[in-house]
């Protein structure tokens, strides 16, 4: 998977210091690279995770080095990989928990803010539900499901801080993430 990973990055990173539209190149370059591993590969959901684990990692790892908004890279990379996989059959609650658990631990790892990078990620994942005509709901509790497993991974110290980010979030489905942090039904 290197490959996608190097293509990722260096697409990324000529296209998004050239464009200026951070959103757009990241959503588009995700979907694309997505659908390229997945259709090269055998076993469509494995290889779709991983393809997944690869695009979000390498391209906010080449988001986090352009400068450019990790806000917007974010909310396309993970836009761009739920789209992708339902292209090409992988699930798209799946590859939108695991979209949002990478960009974390990504996150963690170049040292961008793990909560904007956590509140990103659902966005993503709400938009392409949007986008594909999947259940929002359910996109969107796997993403946040995702981000705060990565985050108790990484520490007690950033799960909470991921918890708080996403209670906070003004953009975000409230009544799902209220319920799946707090335990709160309507």
């Amino acid at each position: 998977m290197s490959s996608v990973t190097d293509a990722v990055k260096n697409t990324l990173t000529s296209a998004i210091s050239g464009a200026g539209d951070v959103l757009t190149t990241a959503q588009s370059v995700a979907k694309e690279n997505v659908v390229k591993a997945v259709q090269g590969a055998g076993m469509v959901a494995e290889s779709g995770i991983q393809a997944i684990d690869e695009v979000v990692g390498s391209g906010l790892e080449a988001i986090s080095g352009t400068g450019a908004s990790i806000t917007d890279g974010v909310v396309g990379l993970v836009r761009g990989a739920v789209e992708g996989a339902k292209e090409v059959g992988v699930s798209t609650t799946e590859a939108g928990g695991e979209a949002a658990s990478t960009a974390v631990k990504t996150a963690y790892k170049v040292g961008a803010d793990i909560g904007v990078v956590a509140v990103s990620s659902v966005q993503g994942v709400v938009e392409a539900a949007g986008d594909i005509g999947s259940d929002s709901a359910e996109l969107a509790k796997s993403a946040v499901l995702g981000s705060i497993r990565a985050a108790d991974e990484i520490s007690s110290e950033t799960g909470t801080l991921v918890r708080k980010a996403l209670l906070n979030a003004v953009a975000l489905p409230h009544d799902i993430i209220d319920a799946l942090i707090s335990g709160k039904r309507e």
